[in-house]
C-alpha cells in the first residue's frame, strides 16, 4: 500500500481554509498512487487552539469539518484519509473535548483513535482541555494492520527514555494487541504537532527508531509545519524500516509530500544533515513569516540602529516578506555614532528595503524640557537615557499606526534574560523575532545571512556592542562579556542550574554568577509584558517558562523580588 505523509501549515481555526487545502493535498497525492493519506496532529483545527477548545461552536464545526472530509473519501478518485480533530468529549465527568485521529475511507469512519498521553510540561498543557483516552485499538486497511497514535502517544519509550513521564505507555499496548486472525500490527502511524528546538528532528528520528527496532516495525510520523503564535513546526514527516533506518523523509520548513511503501522495505535513506544554524535561521524565517501573514499583516517595520540585532531581525525579514515589504527606520539621537548611522543605511541599501532617518535629539529635549519641574537638580541617569529609548518606540509605534505596518522588536535572549532592555522602549513591537536567540547565536546567524554575500555590514559584525544612549557606552559596562555571560545563562534559564552549580561546572567567579541570577529574577516582570518569542531553543520566554511575580523565593544568597524598579542595565 502506497502511503503519502502530508505536510501541513494550518492556520489555528480556519476550518474551511484547512480542509480545503487537505482535500486538495489528498486528491494530490492518490493521482501519485497514493492509497492512504496522512494528517497531522488536530490538522483540521491547527495546533495549538488553546482556549478555543472550550468553544463548543469551536468543536461544532470541528465535526462538520470531519463530517465533510469523512464524506469526500467516498469520492471517485480519493483515498482514505487519516487526521487529527478535536471533538466533543460525552465522558462526564471530564474535559470537553478529546484529541482523536480519524480514519476514514469511502465515505465512512473506520476509527476514532483518541490520544491517552496529554502533554504538560514546557509550552504544552493539553491536560487543561482534553480527555484522555482509555483503549486504543489496531485497524485494517487494504489487509495491512495499523497502530495509530497521536504525538506524545509514542514519545514514552522505555528502553529510549531514561526517566519516563507517564506509567502508561501506548504504543506497547497497541503492539501487544493481535487481529483476530493473530495477526500484529505491520506499521505505526503517528499524527504529530511536534514544535521545532534546535537538535529536535535527530531527537524524534532517533526516539522512532528506537521503537522500530524495539518491536521489528515499520513507523512513520505526519508532522505539522509552520509558525502558529511562538511555535514554529518544523515538518520533517519521515517513515522508518523495522531497523531504524531511514525509507522516506520530507523536507523541513516546508509543506509537501513523502512517500513510502507501507513495508518500508526499500533502500534505506540517508537522513538531512542540515547544521544546526541553517534550520534556526530557516526556523525564524518562516515564523515571522506565518505571524504576520495568520494575523493578516503584510508589511513589517523595523527599527534599525546600526547595531547587530536590528540588522539580523531585518535580513530575517526580508527573506521571510520580500524587501518590498519591510521598512526601515533609523532613530539617531546624541549618543549615536556616525558609523551606527551609516552602517543602517548600507544595511537598508544592501537589502534593497525603504529606509527613513527620523532623528529624536527634538524630541529628547521637549521630554526633557516637560521633566524639568520634576527631574531639576538629579544628574543624568538611566532615566534619561531610557527615554531615548521610549522615545524610538512611540515613533515606531506612530509610523505603524499610520502606514500599517506590524512592528518587530529587536532584543535577543541575553538582554531579556538580564533585563537589558527597556519596557515601552525598545521592547514595543508585536513579536520578537530573536528574542530565543542568545547573542554569540546572534552572531553566528549575522555570518549565516552573509553566506551568499554581504547583507549584514562587517562593521556591524565587528564592533563592539552599545545600546548608545550615553557618551562611549559599550554593553560590557553593565554585563560580563557575551562568551561569559551566555552559557551561563543557558545553564540557569534553560536547565534551571542553581548558582553554586554553575560557579563549579563553569569555574566562574560566584560572586558574578549570584549577580547575573539577580539580574535575570529581577527583570521577570518585563518578559511577562514583552511581545511573543519565536521558540528555537528548549527553554524560551514565554508560555513554556513561567514564574510569579508576586514572590521572593531565590536560589541565589539573596531573596530578590521580581518586580523591581528599572535596573541599572536597563537600555
Amino acid at each position: 500500500m502506497k502511503i503519502a505523509l502530508a505536510q501541513m501549515n494550518p492556520t489555528v481555526g480556519d476550518y474551511a481554509a484547512n480542509v480545503r487545502a487537505m482535500l486538495q493535498t489528498a486528491a494530490a497525492a492518490a493521482r501519485q498512487g497514493a492509497r492512504l493519506v496522512v494528517f497531522p496532529e488536530l490538522a483540521v483545527c491547527g495546533y495549538p487552539p488553546k482556549d478555543l477548545i472550550e468553544s463548543s461552536d469551536f468543536l461544532q464545526a470541528a465535526q462538520s469539518a470531519a463530517d465533510e472530509l469523512t464524506e469526500a473519501s467516498g469520492r471517485p478518485g480519493m483515498p482514505a484519509m487519516l487526521f487529527g480533530c478535536p471533538l466533543q468529549s460525552s465522558k462526564r465527568p471530564g474535559k470537553l473535548a478529546k484529541n482523536v485521529a480519524i480514519l476514514c475511507d469511502r465515505g465512512r469512519v473506520l476509527l476514532e483513535q483518541q490520544k491517552m498521553l496529554l502533554p504538560f510540561y514546557d509550552v504544552f498543557d493539553e491536560q487543561r482541555y482534553f480527555e484522555p483516552g482509555t483503549e486504543q485499538h489496531l485497524i485494517e486497511l487494504d489487509g495491512e494492520v495499523l497502530a495509530i497514535t497521536i504525538c506524545e502517544d509514542a514519545w514514552n519509550d522505555k528502553d529510549f527514555w531514561p526517566e519516563r513521564w507517564y506509567e502508561n505507555d501506548p504504543v506497547d499496548r497497541l503492539m501487544q494487541q493481535r487481529m483476530p486472525d493473530g495477526r500484529r500490527p505491520q506499521l505505526i502511524l503517528n499524527l504529530s504537532a511536534s514544535p521545532y528546538w534546535e537538535g529536535k528532528e535527530a531527537v524524534r528520528r532517533e526516539m522512532l527508531a528506537a521503537v522500530a527496532r524495539r518491536h521489528n516495525v515499520a513507523v512513520a510520523i505526519s508532522n505539522q509545519v509552520g509558525g502558529n503564535d511562538s511555535l514554529i513546526f518544523d515538518g520533517g514527516s519521515f517513515a522508518l524500516r523495522c531497523d531504524g533506518e531511514l525509507a522516506a523523509q520530507a523536507e523541513t520548513f516546508a509543506t509537501g509530500l513523502a512517500f513510502f511503501d507501507s513495508t518500508c522495505d526499500q533502500p534505506a535513506l540517508v537522513p538531512n544533515a542540515e547544521a544546526d544554524i541553517a534550520q534556526d535561521w530557516q526556523a525564524l524565517v518562516l515564523g515571522t513569516r506565518d505571524y504576520l501573514h495568520k494575523t493578516g499583516f503584510t508589511q513589517a517595520l523595523v527599527g534599525l540602529s546600526g547595531g547587530i540585532d536590528s540588522a539580523l531581525v531585518a535580513a530575517i525579514t526580508v527573506e521571510a516578506l520580500g524587501p518590498d515589504n519591510v521598512m526601515g527606520i533609523g532613530m539617531p539621537s546624541e549618543y549615536s555614532s556616525s558609523h551606527s548611522i551609516d552602517d543602517a543605511r548600507e544595511l537598508a541599501a544592501n537589502l534593497g528595503i525603504r529606509f527613513e532617518l527620523l532623528p529624536i535629539r527634538a524630541g529628547v529635549d521637549a521630554m526633557t524640557t516637560t521633566l524639568d519641574p520634576v527631574f531639576h537638580g538629579t544628574p543624568f541617569g538611566l532615566a534619561e537615557e531610557n527615554v531615548q529609548s521610549r522615545l524610538r518606540g512611540v515613533l515606531l509605534m506612530a509610523v505603524s499606526n499610520k502606514l500599517g505596518h506590524l512592528v518587530l522588536t529587536t532584543g535577543n535572549k541575553s538582554e531579556m534574560a538580564t533585563g537589558y532592555c527597556t519596557l515601552y522602549g525598545d521592547m514595543a513591537g508585536a513579536l520578537a523575532v530573536i528574542g530565543d536567540v542568545w547573542k554569540t547565536r546572534v552572531y553566528q546567524l549575522a555570518r549565516y545571512a552573509n553566506r551568499n554575500g554581504t547583507v549584514i555590514p562587517e562593521n556591524t559584525i565587528t564592533k563592539p556592542p552599545s545600546a548608545e544612549l550615553r557618551p562611549g557606552q559599550l554593553d560590557t559596562d553593565s554585563l560580563p562579556p557575551y562568551e561569559v555571560l551566555d552559557p551561563l545563562l543557558q545553564a540557569y534559564v534553560e536547565r534551571y542550574e542553581s548558582a553554586d552549580e554553575i560557579a563549579s561546572t563553569q569555574h566562574l567567579d560566584p560572586a558574578l554568577v549570584e549577580r547575573v541570577l539577580r539580574l535575570v529574577q529581577r527583570s521577570e516582570y518585563k518578559r511577562q509584558q514583552a511581545a511573543p518569542v519565536l521558540k528555537i531553543t528548549r527553554k524560551s520566554f514565554g508560555t513554556g517558562r513561567r514564574f510569579p511575580l508576586a514572590a521572593t523565593f531565590s536560589n541565589t544568597t539573596e531573596s530578590t523580588p521580581r518586580i523591581a524598579r528599572e535596573v541599572p542595565v536597563s537600555a
